[in-house]
């Protein structure tokens, strides 16, 4: 009996033996004074926090309206919204209520300035589209909780460790700024769907950081003093708020599975409604739709009647709800390949088009500020015009601005802006009438051809046929009146009495 007392001293049982080796060779070795200190430096509302909020935010909501990853990238590297989520979660550690207080001031305070200014910058910017980078932003699921959990972990331990570097990449992957800003977007925009979407992202990255950095302080020995019923308190706590976080971002992964699964059902049962050498060239799935709708263009040797009633009866009872499914067939066989490769050229060429002349007309009613009727599109000769609306403090070169920028978007087409009737630009000449300033005659042949009214060049005396010829080989109605000084010609509109 002595022997086996004396063997239990000596060999404790492995579920005392690993955490008495964690204390005495792991938590031994943290100097925890330093790192508090460390987390305490950049968890608090300083001038330079609220820069940096600002410039990251600026920053990513300029590469959402770009649809630029790299500009996205570079807001998430300077955003400093990791300082006060690290610093909440060491408070959560030792239960500081102080600290999770000043913690939490500084993080509310900062996601209020990124999203107000993010929402100004937009309310300023001509483009307002809900770019990809935007919509990726707007459906958080199981997923996004799961990385930000194993980002959080690996950047607490790196900061424990001394190893803070590492905590760029867990900006990188958990991007906290991106959300605010499409946030800032959807306030802006009054899209109560991606506001709400982003800001569900931005909460779930934020908690899962600051719980999963608590775990990992308790872990390595902060907050030792606590007694077993605050740790118990805490522990029940964590798990509340994961399960809480958990189920809503369940959901929407089981909707996102469920959609991929309804995609490739559907795709299963057109392609059995047709020979074995038939082809589904194209399938849309239309899932906001009620009732669903479901798009199919398929490449058969042999047209089959009723296809389009017999797949859609199979795939409402196969996903349980209604579906309207329109199926295009496209007739192949054999010796038709040169006619089957113009037709395939053809639908394609068209639906390119299509899609195209969606997107620019969307693009030229938000920047002229009017609906998508107004804007008049000749897809024959690739003509685009739209007159805007007086936009606040824009000039004549502001709108020949925007019509430039909207012509580089569309190569190919001619794109007509049309400005409202503001001044026109005063012209400095010379005695033998050449302009001083080229780009603002320009700016005023540009105006009057868009404008469409006939144009008076008020000049001091006689004989200006150079200047006014520069007006009548556009095609402008224009004509020499008096009523300026010697060296210069005041343009203005014509009003016909």
């Amino acid at each position: 009996m002595a022997m086996q007392d004396e063997a239990s001293v000596v060999d404790p049982p492995l579920w005392r033996a690993v955490p008495r080796w964690w204390r005495s060779h792991v938590i031994r070795e943290i100097d925890h004074e330093s790192v508090v200190d460390r987390v305490r430096e950049d968890d608090g509302w300083t001038p330079r926090y609220a820069f940096m909020i600002l410039m990251s935010a600026g920053i990513a909501v300029l590469g959402l309206l770009l649809s630029s990853p790299a500009v996205v990238i570079g807001a998430m590297l300077i955003s400093p919204l990791m300082g006060p989520i690290v610093g909440l979660g060491f408070a959560l550690a030792t239960t500081d209520s102080q600290e999770i207080r000043r913690t939490l001031t500084t993080l509310a305070g900062g996601a209020a300035v990124a999203i107000l200014f993010t929402a100004f910058i937009v309310l300023l910017s001509p483009l307002q589209t809900v770019t990809s980078e935007i919509a990726a932003r707007t459906r958080p699921n199981l997923f996004d909780l799961m990385v930000a959990l194993f980002s959080a972990l690996a950047g607490a331990y790196a900061m424990i460790r001394g190893k803070a570097g590492t905590i760029v990449g867990v900006a990188i992957a958990t991007a906290l700024m991106p959300p605010l800003a499409t946030v800032g977007f959807g306030l802006a925009t009054l899209n109560g769907t991606v506001a709400g979407g982003a800001f569900l992202l931005f909460f779930t990255n934020f908690v899962t950081i600051a719980l999963a950095v608590g775990i990992m302080a308790r872990l390595y020995g902060f907050g030792r003093t606590l007694s077993p019923r605050q740790s118990w308190v805490q522990t029940s706590f964590i798990i509340v708020i994961f399960v809480t976080l958990a189920v809503p971002l369940g959901l929407s992964l089981q909707k996102i599975a469920w959609e991929a699964r309804a995609s490739r059902d559907a795709r299963d049962i057109i392609r059995r409604e047709f020979p074995d050498d038939a082809r589904i060239s194209q399938i849309d799935l239309d899932f906001d739709a009620q009732p669903l709708a479901v798009t199919a263009s398929v490449l058969t040797s042999r047209y089959e009647k009723n296809a389009s009633a017999r797949a859609s009866r199979i795939l409402t009872d196969v996903l349980g709800q209604p579906v309207v499914l329109d199926i295009e067939q496209i007739r192949v066989g054999e010796g038709t390949d040169t006619e089957t490769a113009q037709l395939l050229a053809t639908q394609n060429v068209r639906r390119e088009v299509q899609g195209q002349v969606a997107r620019m007309t969307e693009h030229l009613a938000l920047v002229a500020g009017v609906a998508m009727d107004a804007v008049t599109v000749d897809t024959g000769n690739k003509r685009a015009v739209v007159r805007a609306r007086p936009l606040p403090d824009a000039g004549l070169a502001s709108y020949r601005e925007l019509e430039q920028r909207a012509a580089a978007m569309t190569p190919g087409w001619t794109i007509e802006i049309a400005p409202p009737i503001l001044p026109l630009p005063v012209l400095a000449i010379d005695e033998e009438d050449v302009p001083g300033d080229p780009d603002q005659l320009a700016l005023a042949l540009w105006a009057a051809q868009r404008v469409g009214i006939a144009v008076d060049v008020a000049v001091r005396g006689t004989g200006h046929d150079a200047l006014l010829k520069r007006f009548t080989d556009r095609g402008i109605d224009a004509r020499i009146v008096t009523g300026a000084s010697a060296d210069r010609a005041v343009l203005r509109w014509r009003v016909e009495e």
